[in-house]
């Protein structure tokens, strides 16, 4: 290949002007790939795009188990600071205040229906008379119980056994 034909060349493959092309060659000795080298470290072309072929197999593990890695993912993307953490956690519990409410019962019947909130807020400002309030209010028949939505099932249950060891205590009295 005569020197025209290689300036040619590499002026089409390194798509820079036939003077660039000429030059480079004659700094590299006529070496085509030599001088695509040379014009590379100049910045004059751009490196090719190197990709990879492979003739073995690999299974690919990033797919077995999609469930567990999208898991991984949403906790990835869902960490939250602790402000965020409180700020939802103080909603929830606002919710629950809201929506449910503490029923007093005496003899089957309504004594009192307050908002949760309301006696949470009474409880912590009077909690030292309402509890000898409840203590006492326990031995007189009364009964309570909470009302609304979620799952109140275990407290009523608990206060449901109070009033239980109150009767205990009640009947244990008078046999005396």
């Amino acid at each position: 290949m005569d020197e025209f034909e290689k300036v040619e060349k590499l002026r089409q493959r390194a798509n820079v002007t036939y003077e660039e092309a000429r030059e480079a060659l004659k700094e590299c000795n006529g070496d085509l790939l030599d001088a695509m080298v040379y014009l590379e470290k100049q910045g004059k072309v751009n490196a090719p795009e190197s990709s990879v072929f492979k003739t073995s197999y690999e299974e690919q593990t990033q797919y077995k188990d999609v469930p567990a890695t999208v898991l991984e993912q949403q906790k990835n993307t869902d960490k939250k600071s602790f402000g965020e953490k409180f700020k939802h956690l103080c909603k929830i519990i606002w919710e629950k205040l809201r929506d449910n409410t503490l029923l007093v019962e005496r003899k089957g019947k309504e004594v009192i229906k307050l908002p949760l909130w309301a006696t949470v807020l009474i409880l912590l400002f009077a909690w030292h008379v309402i509890l000898v309030a409840v203590l006492i209010s326990l031995f007189f028949d009364f009964h309570y119980s909470l009302e609304g939505e979620g799952d109140l099932e275990k407290a009523n249950k608990v206060m449901e056994k109070a009033t239980e060891a109150a009767d205990h205590v009640k009947q244990e009295f008078d046999k005396l």
